[in-house]
């Protein structure tokens, strides 16, 4: 992916010159990941759509249409992200959406679902998603969706934007930093989910809380441990045991973002055995950084939870081989070098959040390909999985026919460096500058049109908004007191 190696932005597929930005009518290739199968087939699509999915000796003789033949490279669904930050409307400093998408496309991810706090306005009323939707349209490179947010006393906007076509809302326990995006308390909590059930929303929890017995800060604030000993796993732990209460109590589902301890998963398994529709997902830097590796000063290395330590991360992976934890994401956060307050140092005054998003693919698969994944498990855990929270299940997510041509094709094999020069990202601030990964993306198509290609994107953006209105039941809320 460095810009000496990339190829020109057509390739010669079959019988008709492939242009980044066409539509694609067949991909062929020899290792097509559907189904629980990876084989040699042909993929036809029509209006964004699969139409069939041909084994090789059903293949039919090359007509007009535009073919794209990638040999032995992988093809899979693309990948969907639920997790990620968009900054705009309101901070025109900030991750927007076209280097979002962009960024997106060039790491096979046809999806994003964009969390509702950092804009301006944030999404927690009906009028702050009609902004946001008018921010982004036109400018979107892969199809994208919005989850709106729960804040205190916003309750009677809930259904209105559930209606609008939202999957579902996040809220948090514990202070955000964003003034006009508060945390909320149990009172809220119970208001909310009142308000919701009978509905088929799900609830996005950021899963920490204020310790009951907190203590001064007096260490050495850029020391990565005097943060890492500021926000506890307890703090996750109190959290999650609040969270699983009240999803048994109103058997709405509920979601944790941002997973980071270990030490919740038996809360979590306890509350799934008693019917509580619980779900959870962790991220590619709790899975690929530890705290004993994070250096002083380092803070764009900060994220809340914490990284925590290697031993912690190990029970991370065990939990993903045995499907405890269900999904994984980037919750690509990308921050200045001023917002991560690099010239102090200071752990404790910097912006938390880690920009990942278009290394999401090759982070995995780098470490988890010598555990024993496949690439069916990478399909389940990045694409089936977040395909189902989102509530896109009926049309991305898969391989089959009727499903979205939203395809993946990279090169599992294929080895490269982490540098400023190939990141699409509008702040090429990260930790992993200078990681070797293997996995390299090749083209990515979103309902059959080829919106990335060998390095080059198409000029027009392709990508829809994702919001369908919605029939909500009629029923008579009673009040919560």
């Amino acid at each position: 992916m460095s810009n000496t190696s990339k190829r020109s932005s057509a390739t010669q597929a079959g019988p008709a010159k492939v242009e980044v930005g066409s539509e694609i009518m067949t991909v062929r290739s020899n290792r097509v990941v559907a189904n629980n199968t990876i084989s040699p087939a042909e993929i036809v699509i029509s209006s964004g759509k699969i139409v069939d999915i041909l084994p090789k000796r059903n293949w039919a003789r090359p007509s007009g249409e535009k073919m794209l033949d990638v040999g032995d490279l992988v093809v899979m669904p693309g990948i969907i992200d639920p997790h990620v930050h968009i900054c705009e409307p309101g901070h025109p400093a900030g991750e927007g959406f076209t280097s979002m998408t962009q960024a997106a496309a060039a790491g096979g991810i046809t999806t994003v679902v964009d969390m509702p706090l950092y804009c301006c306005p944030p999404t927690t009323t009906l009028s702050a998603l009609d902004i946001k939707l008018q921010s982004a349209k036109g400018k979107c490179h892969i199809d994208v969706a919005f989850w709106g947010g729960i804040v205190p006393g916003n309750q009677v906007e809930l259904l209105p934007m559930l209606k609008a076509g939202i999957p579902g809302f996040q809220c948090f326990l514990i202070a955000t930093g964003v003034e006009d995006f508060p945390h909320v308390c149990l009172h809220d909590l119970h208001v909310a989910m009142n308000e919701l059930q009978g509905t088929d929303c799900v609830l996005l929890f950021h899963a920490e809380q204020e310790p009951s017995d907190s203590l001064p800060i007096l260490e050495d604030t850029t020391e990565y441990s005097t943060f890492l000993n500021s926000r506890p796993d307890t703090m996750e732990v109190e959290a999650i045991l609040t969270i699983a209460e009240l999803c048994l109590h109103y058997k709405i589902p509920c979601h944790i973002v941002n997973l980071s301890t270990a030490q919740a998963l038996p809360i979590i398994r306890d509350a799934r055995q008693k019917g509580a529709p619980i779900t959870v997902e962790t991220t590619h830097h709790y899975l690929n950084l530890t705290s004993e590796c994070i250096p002083p000063g380092g803070t764009y290395y900060k994220c809340c939870p914490p990284i925590r330590e290697k031993n912690n991360q190990e029970q991370l992976w065990e939990a993903l081989e045995t499907r405890e934890i269900d999904m994984v994401v980037s919750a690509h956060t990308p921050c200045s070098r001023d917002l991560k307050d690099l010239n102090s140092g200071d752990f404790l005054k910097a912006q938390a959040g880690i920009a990942s998003l278009q290394f999401g693919l090759p982070l995995f698969w780098t470490a988890s390909k010598s555990r024993g994944f496949s690439f069916h498990d990478l399909v389940q855990l990045m694409c089936k999985n977040p395909a189902i929270l989102s509530r896109l299940e009926d049309r991305k997510g898969s391989l089959s026919p009727g499903m979205d041509a939203d395809l993946m094709i990279w090169n599992p094999e294929k080895e490269f460096e982490v540098n400023k020069d190939i990141i699409h990202h509008k702040h090429k601030l990260t930790p992993y500058l200078g990681f070797q990964l293997c996995g390299e993306v090749f083209a990515t198509l979103v309902r059959g049109r080829l919106v990335y290609l060998n390095g080059k994107f198409a000029l027009k953006p392709q990508g829809d908004l994702l919001v369908t209105e919605r029939k909500i039941p009629t029923r008579i809320s009673s009040p919560y007191y």
